[in-house]
């Protein structure tokens, strides 16, 4: 490690450490658009986004992780099922954060509820 590297890492506490996962989670479309409409639709299961926004699980599922490791949704598991929702409370940056992203005039696809079908969340 670079002297300058170890001088700019003695500054980095850890609500900086914390402010700079929010707002890396919030810099990529895909990952906006996911905390929009899971703020519009609630707490949804995963094959329900899937469905929804036309995502792989496995990219669907790396953009949920790094949303929730910044604090910003929730995850509840039913049996093998997992649903997210936006967390509440959410605190005064990320509540303002959404805020803002809801004034965005971002376009919503429809929403499939897969999980509420016979087949359950067996996806095609």
């Amino acid at each position: 490690m670079s002297t300058k590297t170890a001088q700019a890492a003695a500054f980095i506490t850890p609500a900086m450490q914390d402010f700079l996962a929010s707002t890396g989670a919030l810099n990529d479309e895909t990952r906006v658009l996911i905390l929009r409409f899971l703020d519009e639709h609630g707490a949804l299961c995963v094959c329900d986004l899937q469905a929804s926004l036309g995502m792989i699980q496995s990219r669907l599922s790396r953009h949920l992780k790094i949303l929730k490791e910044a604090g910003f949704l929730r995850v509840e598991r039913k049996g093998t099922w997992a649903y997210y929702s936006v967390r509440s409370p959410l605190d005064r940056f990320r509540s303002a954060a959404l805020e803002e992203i809801r004034h965005l005039g971002i376009v919503l696809p429809g929403l499939v509820k897969r999980s509420d079908s016979e087949e359950g969340c067996a996806l095609p």
